[in-house]
């Protein structure tokens, strides 16, 4: 593992949250996408070498609005760096967490995703990203 990727945050509203950390951070988003199969818009903010991700969910029925239905607006996961994400999910899965996928999945910014259950990391969601360009090589 290399470092920590992002921060995701669950928000109600995009554009008012983009607003917010516009002015908290004092600089401008670089980048949105929208992640279809996670049902959400994202929004990436850069403050060193880590990024803030904001999410939205696109529907009900999204992760995302699901968690700020039971926890409201506030961090929905870390994110870590990994330069090897099928190793690190062997490795992980050896170690006795709980994946919850058997294959990662195209995330936001241009990743490989794979989440791990909170409960197996005292109630964190922590996802594992690779850049795609990396599993091309």
């Amino acid at each position: 593992m290399r470092k920590i990727e992002h921060l995701g945050i669950a928000v109600k509203n995009l554009e008012t949250s983009k607003e917010l950390f516009s002015r908290l951070l004092g600089k401008d988003s670089y980048k949105e996408e929208q992640v279809g199969a996670e049902g959400v818009q994202t929004a990436f903010f850069l403050l060193g070498e880590t990024k803030i991700e904001l999410l939205e969910a696109l529907s009900a029925d999204s992760p995302i609005a699901k968690f700020l239905e039971k926890k409201n607006e506030g961090l929905h996961h870390i994110a870590i760096a990994v330069d090897d994400i099928y190793s690190e999910m062997d490795r992980l899965k050896k170690e006795g967490f709980e994946l919850l996928n058997d294959l990662p999945k195209k995330g936001a910014d241009d990743k490989l995703v794979v989440f791990l259950h909170p409960r197996s990391t005292n109630g964190v969601l922590v996802e594992l990203c690779q850049d795609l360009e990396t599993e091309k090589e």
